[in-house]
């Protein structure tokens, strides 16, 4: 398990010749070639992101059983005991060698034979484990949203530049080719000078009261809060999702404030991120965010919830945020779920299914050049989301979904979040990344973390 100083120089210095080469007509695992030159990754946070199965469930959705064609799992960590026990159990299954668990992440990421982390926890907790990753020399593929506040995405973008590590974010959907080519029909002006993108994101969940309960004696209630205010654990059986239970945890974490930002954070995360990237507008922000309506499924004072007991992010809203040049960008719950980019010569709507539109329609005459994609694809021939990351890790270039252009659309959305809690319009110094003349909604740029549980910047 001990990491020679030539390994560590040969993740940070190989060239893509250190790969085995796939082609499209190929389905052999793109990874390196030598066994021995392997990436090492610790997980940190082993829900259903990472694999259903973790969690108790049959199904093998997740990203997590896509890491060995790539590397070696060789730490899993988690504060559910129960999921890190079938986590060690799935990677000894795909690997033939069971990985180390525990429940403590810096016992894993201060590790010297660790050269990535995949962090796939609850968002309230992505930042601090990032940075701390990044500033232990590792590598990091980090799901999205890398943040839970503006500030956690400056520090974050701050620590990236100061460590050179690589950093891949989860938005996959930057590595599909039906996005790269709405990109590439931009960039190519062929919807003539862009004036608004509106993601339709979908509308959040309401819950019923959730009594107080006892958490399972192989979850760790506190340490799983972390950063966020010390609270009672919830718990109600009977929710129509995937954990059959309506709670402030795991699966239903999303759906509060506290330890995410609803759809704002969760869909806005990926379509927000790829209208930001169309309009052109990854190294800035907006001027203006006005909640033209949002609802809430509880009454807010003073930008938080009054009540404590049941789902407090957004179920309704359709928010306009307006760049310095008057491009706006909109995040709503309705109309059918992608991107709709509009521009003074022609329209397109993008999703993972479809690419639509004028524009999109007349490729079949009017092809892209040759290239086209590629030089979206920051250079590199498209690929999946994952091979992305680990081609950058050894060529030790940026990846398609950086930490810098996703704090930046992930600030609207937090942005956006801010100024419907509060129910107001707010001004943006997108240079100072501040709120002008509201102290208030200034303070939930930079939220107050538990003690104990503060990001270690050192």
């Amino acid at each position: 398990m001990n990491r020679s100083p030539s390994r560590r120089d040969f993740l940070r210095n190989s060239s893509l010749a250190g790969f085995g080469i796939a082609t499209a007509a190929s389905s052999r695992a793109f990874g390196f070639q030598n066994a021995n030159d392997r990436p090492r990754v610790a997980v940190v946070g082993c829900g259903s992101r990472w694999d259903q199965r973790a969690t108790g469930l049959k199904s093998s959705y997740g990203l997590g059983k896509d890491f060995p064609k790539f590397a070696d799992i060789v730490a899993v960590c988690d504060v559910d005991s129960d999921r890190t026990e079938r986590a060690a159990g799935l990677v000894k299954d795909w690997l033939g060698t069971a990985p180390d668990q525990s429940t403590d992440y810096r016992s894993i990421i201060d590790r010297d034979d660790i050269d990535l982390v995949h962090i796939v926890t609850p968002d309230h907790w992505h930042a601090k484990v990032l940075i701390e990753a990044m500033l232990s020399g590792k590598d990091a593929y980090c799901e999205k949203p890398m943040t839970l506040t503006i500030e956690e995405g400056q520090l974050v973008d701050k620590v990236c530049k100061q460590t050179n590590q690589i950093v891949q974010v989860g938005t996959q959907q930057r590595s599909m080719r039906q996005i790269l080519t709405a990109i590439a029909l931009i960039q190519s002006g062929r919807l003539g000078k862009l004036t608004r993108a509106t993601c339709a994101i979908g509308g959040g969940p309401t819950s019923p009261a959730l009594p107080i309960a006892t958490p399972p004696k192989n979850f760790d209630w506190d340490r799983w809060l972390g950063p966020a205010p010390k609270t009672d654990f919830r718990l109600l059986a009977g929710a129509p999702n995937e954990v059959k239970a309506w709670s402030r945890t795991h699966y239903d974490f999303r759906w509060w404030y506290e330890y995410s930002g609803g759809k704002l954070t969760d869909w806005g995360a990926h379509h927000a991120d790829i209208a930001t990237w169309g309009l052109g507008k990854t190294e800035t922000g907006p001027v203006t965010v006005d909640p033209i309506m949002v609802k809430h499924p509880v009454e807010f004072k003073d930008g938080y919830p009054v009540e404590a007991d049941r789902y407090n992010t957004p179920t309704a809203f359709n928010i306009k945020s307006t760049f310095a040049d008057g491009v706006e960008l909109v995040l709503r719950h309705d109309t059918d779920n992608g991107i709709l980019f509009e521009g003074t010569e022609g329209r397109i709507f993008v999703n993972r299914g479809r690419l639509t539109g004028a524009p999109a329609d007349a490729l079949k005459t009017n092809p892209l050049p040759d290239g086209a994609l590629d030089e979206v694809y920051k250079g590199k021939a498209l690929t999946s989301h994952l091979e992305n990351f680990f081609q950058c890790v050894a060529d030790r270039s940026e990846p398609i979904s950086d930490v810098f252009s996703h704090h930046r659309a992930l600030s609207t959305c937090h942005l956006s979040g801010i100024a419907a809690r509060l129910g107001r319009k707010l001004k943006w110094d997108p240079e100072k990344q501040a709120v002008i003349d509201d102290d208030q909604a200034n303070a939930l740029v930079n939220r107050q973390k538990r003690k104990g549980y503060e990001i270690e910047l050192s």
